[in-house]
């Protein structure tokens, strides 16, 4: 009978013993400033208080075969040992999350050779140089030694906003939810930003990197992108017992670009997650608090039949408790209270919580809140006159994209078309003046890849036009690869729309080639002779020309919005990492417009008054439309 083998070690007991050994080593090295190495990855760092994860005045912490060293702030500046412990933690892989994130405990597999003479000589000779040298600026340094080849690297540490021992977050309040809309003189009378991309003091490998990145450890470029010159990232955050991994990425020209764009978006989604900046304090019914709240009956809630068919996810009612979060109304000029699964995407507490699953629709950022509320409007705005479209099978006027003054606009359709492509874009203004644009790429040959959709919003035509071709551009040149990829699961979400489950099937499902007599109330039976040009979007009864100042470009849209009986709730949501670079990020809600969900199963939108009325009340119908008027097919959008 073959002997049991002994259990490995715990984490705890062998990783305390080796840094023990590390501590009295590195004392006896003459130079050395006294220091206590600590473990990593052998306790939820997330989860522990203000603790010190070390002491010392130089941190040294020890994790496989690396060993990180620092930070050492300057005095009174942010950045301490637990900040750096916390951002640890989150870039590292999911599995490793697991085990320390949901209670598994994890083992040694052996005892660490690393009291070798060479190795304690290169820690202590790293430690003292720290000690005495370059702290960092804004953001302090931590040095990571790797033990086994003994190659040093540095790496800045953000701060984390969170953090229990030197960050601060003050309790949400109706007066911290004020939004003043600040006179903003735009930088290029073309650009809805007071600011380039370039003027902003962002360093990208601060936010990204494999020890402290808060977005992520890494970013790749799209080698393969014949169209744009694609970055993309990845970070990940927890809600309960689910890792979600959020995408980020940037579709510009230029690599260097696309990874300054990227990073800003991945901000903007790391704020828009959950709240990071204050403290949801307010937990109540809807009864009781009234008209100071915004009702999510009107924001849209599931059908009965999915609620049946996931039982987990409560119901709203308005006599149940749910959390909430101030934000401003600014049709009223008062603060009012949002359901924070409203506000936030990813607010804590996982799927039991949600009575909806949020998107990052009306997110925006920008070098201002009157920047960030602009864009986030337009981004709801948008987003519902797609649906509209949509649902509605609305056969909306083309626009002839030759008739774009912008070269760079015009070069990008001839880029397409080369690759197979025809970009095809059409206005969608439904209740409001402002321009909205769906674009289309359509593979001429009728083959696999054979739609992708994308759209934009802007008091300018031409740059509503852009960004939808912006999207178009950038994922349908990888289509036919990704379709093909995924063909066998694509065909039955196509005999079973039940099956579009998550955000990527719904544009996915459209590369299948007989997807497409779902569009033909849109792309079939046109004539170029009839297509409009791209300036006629900004004429006609109540056009809103740009000015010169955003505040004035942000008022007119809202004064157009509310005309309509609708309003406009801004929630603050700038996380303190954004706040520091001067950034800031909203979510605009329009209580009414439709929402834009990913599942067929939790489809809001086809519930909604709104979809019944808005086409006839726009008169682009004589009559409401029914539930058999419906496109029954999921939507494309991305």
């Amino acid at each position: 009978m073959t002997a049991p083998h002994p259990a490995p070690p715990t984490v705890t007991g062998a990783w305390d013993a080796v840094c023990a050994a590390l501590t009295a080593a590195l004392a006896e090295r003459p130079g050395t400033p006294p220091v206590t190495v600590t473990p990593l990855g052998v306790r939820d760092e997330l989860a522990v208080g203000a603790d010190e994860f070390t002491r010392g005045p130089v941190p040294v912490g020890l994790y496989g075969h690396h060993a990180l060293v620092g930070p050492v702030p300057a005095e009174g500046a942010p950045g301490c040992p637990r900040c750096l412990a916390r951002r640890w933690q989150a870039v590292r892989a999911g599995y490793l999350r697991d085990a320390l994130e949901r209670g598994t405990e994890p083992r040694a597999t052996g005892t660490p050779p690393w009291l070798a003479g060479f190795t304690v000589d290169a820690l202590a000779a790293l430690v003292a140089a720290v000690s005495r040298g370059d702290r960092g600026g804004r953001h302090p340094w931590v040095w990571l030694l790797d033990l086994e080849t003994l190659r040093v690297c540095r790496v800045a540490l953000v701060p984390d906003g969170e953090c229990p021992s030197c960050g601060t977050r003050p309790d949400d309040t109706a007066e911290g939810a004020r939004i003043t809309l600040d006179p903003r003189t735009k930088h290029d009378p073309a650009d809805f930003r007071a600011r380039p991309i370039a003027a902003y003091d962002l360093v990208p490998e601060a936010f990204v990197n494999p020890v402290t990145g808060a977005l992520g450890p890494s970013f790749a470029p799209d080698l393969a992108s014949a169209s744009t010159s694609s970055v993309i990232g990845a970070f990940t955050t927890r809600s309960g017992d689910y890792l979600r991994e959020c995408y980020w990425g940037g579709h510009t020209d230029s690599y260097g670009t696309s990874v300054r764009v990227g990073v800003l978006e991945g901000l903007e989604r790391f704020a828009g997650m959950r709240a990071r900046a204050k403290r949801t304090v307010l937990n109540a019914s809807l009864d009781d608090l009234g008209d100071l709240a915004v009702d999510p009956r009107v924001t849209g809630l599931y059908s009965d039949a999915f609620h049946a068919t996931a039982p987990e996810v409560p119901r709203f009612a308005p006599d149940r408790p749910v959390d909430w979060v101030w934000g401003w109304s600014l049709r009223d000029d008062r603060p009012v209270l949002v359901p924070e699964v409203v506000a936030y995407y990813h607010a804590p507490g996982g799927i039991r919580r949600r009575f909806v699953q949020e998107s990052s629709n009306g997110c925006a950022s920008g070098g201002s809140l009157t920047e960030a509320v602009y864009h986030g409007l337009m981004e709801a705005v948008e987003r519902d006159a797609f649906l509209l479209a949509w649902f509605g099978r609305l056969r909306l006027p083309e626009i002839d994209p030759a008739s774009s003054t912008r070269t760079a606009t015009r070069a990008m359709v001839d880029r397409l078309a080369m690759y197979g492509y025809r970009a095809r874009f059409f206005d969608t203004r439904v209740t409001f003046p402002v321009p909205v644009v769906t674009a289309v790429a359509e593979r001429v040959d009728g083959g696999p890849g054979l739609l992708c959709f994308g759209a934009g919003a802007s008091l300018d035509p031409e740059a509503a036009l852009a960004g939808g071709l912006c999207e178009i551009a950038t994922d349908s040149v990888n289509l036919r690869r990704r379709t093909a990829r995924d063909e066998s699961r694509l065909r039955r979400m196509a005999g079973d729309f039940g099956q579009v489950q998550v955000l990527h099937d719904h544009p996915l499902l459209y590369g299948l080639p007989e997807m497409g007599r779902y569009t033909d109330f849109l792309l079939r039976g046109r004539d170029d002779a009839e297509r409009v040009p791209l300036a006629s979007l900004a004429t006609g009864r109540g056009a809103l020309p740009p000015a010169a100042d955003l505040r004035t470009d942000v008022q007119v849209c809202v004064d157009a919005v509310t005309a309509h009986g609708f309003d406009v709730v801004v929630v603050d949501q700038t996380s303190p990492e954004q706040r520091e670079l001067g950034l800031h990020t909203v979510k605009v809600l329009v209580p009414g417009l439709l929402p834009i969900d990913f599942g067929t199963s939790r489809q809001r939108a086809p519930l909604m008054p709104r979809m019944r009325t808005a086409l006839r009340e726009a008169g682009l119908r004589d009559d409401d439309l029914t539930p058999t008027d419906l496109n029954p097919a999921p939507h494309p959008f991305p």
